[in-house]
């Protein structure tokens, strides 16, 4: 959950979110780096008056600003092409759900489960209980097992939405007449809140999603419950 003054990313709750800040880091690292060379080369160059004659005509220094910008962008892709692999992966999905974007809520249907489907509004401020989240709270949670890959299809009855839940390392476009998915694995038991991503209206802000990951034990239960009101 973020929290005001949160300059860095939220704490991760995914393998893939948690490869996603590694990576953040260590591209800013290398960021930082060139960013120093360059503030240090322009403040020596305008600080002092003596120049270097091999420095304005070098056939070495030319090769090597060649070649160090080449091999400083393939350790940053390398790792970026590891991780966009490592997000496509859907492997023996565990569960699957059907997240449909409307204006202004989620719709969900668990496939696997017979019946079990339900529409997610945002609670309205007035009627917010003690501790829960203005603009990000909802009337139904999306209730996920942890520690099991679940797969997330995602689309649209209107215009566009972006289903996102940034703990997990999720966010994936909704589009009317189009099927999109993607894979999580809720590592640790929590609420995870995500907002609509996407410009989609008026009410853009008021379509939080709200990710409940518990033991698989509580979701049987849950499920349970939820076929039986049905």
């Amino acid at each position: 959950m973020a929290h005001p003054t949160q300059l860095g990313f939220q704490d991760a709750a995914s393998p893939v979110m948690e490869e996603l800040l590694h990576f953040h880091d260590h591209a800013l690292m290398i960021v930082l780096q060139i960013s120093t060379l360059v503030l240090y080369i322009i403040t020596a160059m305008l600080s002092t008056k003596l120049t270097n004659k091999y420095i304005l005509d070098s056939q070495e220094i030319e090769i090597v600003w060649t070649i160090l910008p080449a091999v400083i962008l393939v350790l940053i892709a390398l790792p970026s092409l590891r991780i966009l692999y490592l997000m496509d992966e859907i492997n023996d999905p565990h569960l699957t759900f059907k997240a449909m974007g409307h204006q202004w809520c989620w719709s969900y249907e668990y496939t696997d489960l017979e019946n079990l489907a339900f529409d997610s509004y945002m609670v309205p401020t007035q009627d917010l209980s003690p501790g829960q989240f203005r603009l990000l709270e909802t009337d139904h949670r999306m209730v996920v097992p942890m520690e099991s890959p679940v797969r997330v299809l995602v689309s649209a009855e209107d215009v566009l939405h972006s289903w996102a839940v940034p703990s997990l390392g999720v966010k994936l476009d909704a589009v009317r007449g189009r099927l999109n998915q993607t894979a999580f694995i809720a590592s640790r038991r929590g609420l995870f809140y995500g907002q609509c991503s996407e410009f989609c209206g008026a009410n853009d802000s008021f379509m939080p999603n709200v990710v409940d990951a518990v033991p698989l034990e509580h979701f049987e239960n849950w499920s349970s419950l939820m076929l039986e009101d049905a």
